[in-house]
């Protein structure tokens, strides 16, 4: 465990080499890998989301291909098409960007909701299907999309059924004035982009996932992150609430979370941690939230504190629910300047 555990601080090493001063989406985005999610990264233009996105691909090695989203994509050039070859008489297929380990939609939201939706099939079950025939893609593979907010011209929102299989939803933010000095010093005389190479092998990761896996969860943890997906549905100021899909990722993505902090066991703090980057892009607030400039951290926050907290041995035997009071992240702290 503890050589997997350390795979992905290499990973983390890596990348903190480019990104100057946000280890903490580092990590995040480094679990995503781990629990073989996908990754939507929404920030205003300039602030390092495709270096990001590169820097993790280069990280792992493997196949990586990159479309910049523009209106004028069609859905064949992600999924790829069949044309006919003559020579045979035989229709073949000709692969599009997404047989890769690591696809990159850049700018997704600039490209109208039919492509967008030629990745759904890709993103939930790992095959394409062109022409009535079913092509698995590459393992291990990652969809990471970077997205402007929808409020900059030219974007097109991205519909609830595409966002649910987004396993998380991160923001690099902009950077303090030490980190930008530190940018300007860095990138003043090269690209570290250039230099990087593959640390991993994609056997390796394929191993990291399959381990992650078996971590354990106790059945009062398993029912803690039930009762905050039931809250969420019935909150006054949410219009849709988390889905079961997102409680299975939430479950998964503390699972890493504990693992990475070298336990094979999740502990509440871990379903806190994670509750934000995986489940605040899968509510939908109502109107009248919006009208009381309620975010989602707001909103979740509030149904997090509805759910009963379990407490006990959760390495083993569950003692029963209370307030527990042991969190490690400080009370509510959710991780919500990743996503706000």
């Amino acid at each position: 465990m503890e050589n997997k555990r350390n795979l992905i601080e290499q990973i983390v090493t890596s990348i903190n080499q480019v990104i100057v001063g946000k280890k903490p989406v580092i990590e995040l985005l480094s679990i995503a890998l781990a629990c073989d999610g996908h990754v939507l990264i929404e920030d205003v233009p300039g602030t390092g989301k495709t270096t990001l996105a590169l820097a993790l691909s280069k990280t792992i090695g493997g196949s990586m291909h990159r479309v910049s989203c523009t209106p004028d994509v069609l859905p064949s050039d992600i999924t790829g098409f069949t044309m006919y070859n003559p020579k045979n008489n035989e229709f073949e297929y000709r692969e599009g960007a997404i047989m890769a380990n690591v696809f990159l939609a850049d700018e997704i939201n600039r490209t109208p909701p039919k492509t967008q939706s030629g990745l759904l099939e890709a993103m939930e079950e790992s095959k394409v299907t062109v022409d009535g025939v079913s092509y698995h893609l590459p393992k291990p593979f990652m969809v990471m999309a970077t997205q402007n907010p929808i409020e900059y011209l030219g974007t097109y929102p991205l519909p609830e059924a595409q966002m649910d299989r987004f396993f998380m939803k991160i923001s690099l933010g902009y950077p303090t004035e030490d980190e930008e000095l530190e940018i300007m010093s860095r990138f003043s005389k090269s690209n570290p982009l250039d230099d990087m190479k593959a640390i991993v092998r994609l056997e390796d990761i394929i191993a990291l996932q399959n381990e992650i896996v078996n971590v354990r969860i106790n059945p009062s943890v398993s029912r803690y992150v039930a009762q905050i997906a039931k809250e969420s549905r019935k909150d006054k100021n949410v219009a849709l609430g988390i889905s079961p899909r997102g409680s299975l990722y939430l479950v998964r993505a503390a699972k890493a979370w504990a693992y990475y902090n070298g336990r094979d066991y999740v502990i509440p703090d871990d379903i806190k941690y994670m509750l934000l980057p995986v489940c605040a892009h899968r509510i939908t607030p109502r109107a009248e939230a919006k009208y009381e400039n309620l975010t989602h951290v707001d909103i979740l926050t509030a149904i997090l504190k509805k759910a009963t907290v379990p407490k006990g041995d959760f390495d083993g035997n569950e003692l029963g629910v209370s307030n527990y009071g042991g969190s490690t992240l400080g009370g509510d702290n959710l991780g919500g300047e990743l996503n706000e």
